[in-house]
Formats: structure tokens, C-alpha cells, sequence
């Protein structure tokens, strides 16, 4: 899989420069990174889902895309994955 092949970039919701800084470092645009942080800041564990759902919602996410996420909590708790929706 290459970065031009994923459709969306899903990350924890800690704040936007973060989500700007690992977008850059993995060369992926703006515009395929998913964030809501304007909307309702950190959302703590909720982040993930409460972002996804918003962007199926609204249509922006369709059954095919693919999708990178990765999640991080307190202390080195981290997860990752690629699924394509739908």
C-alpha cells in the first residue's frame, strides 16, 4: 500500500498541529487528513469515532476509500490500522 493509495488520514484528535505535523511527515495533503478539532476540540476517546462518523455523515467517506488511523492514550498506549470503508 503507498500513501497515494489511501483516501483518508484518521488520527486521535489531540489537537491540529499534530495531525498537521504527522500528515506532512507521511507527505500526505491536507485535504485527505480528517479533523473536526475546530468543531469540538479533544474529544478524548471519542475522537476517532466521533470524526469518522461525522465524515460518513456528511458523505465525505464512501464505501472503497481506504483508510489510515492511529489512536494514542496515556503512557505509550498507541493503536493503528488500515481498513477500507464499507
Amino acid at each position: 500500500l503507498t500513501v497515494e493509495e489511501v483516501d483518508w488520514l484518521l488520527l486521535h484528535q489531540a489537537n491540529q498541529r499534530i495531525l498537521d505535523a504527522a500528515a506532512n511527515r507521511l507527505n500526505i495533503p491536507s485535504e485527505k487528513v480528517i479533523s473536526n478539532m475546530a468543531k469540538y476540540g479533544n474529544t478524548s476517546a471519542g475522537s476517532i469515532p466521533i470524526a469518522l462518523d461525522e465524515y460518513v455523515r456528511e458523505g465525505k467517506i464512501k464505501p472503497g476509500d481506504i483508510i489510515a488511523s492511529a489512536g494514542f492514550g496515556a503512557g505509550l498506549t498507541w493503536g493503528a490500522a488500515i481498513f477500507e470503508w464499507g
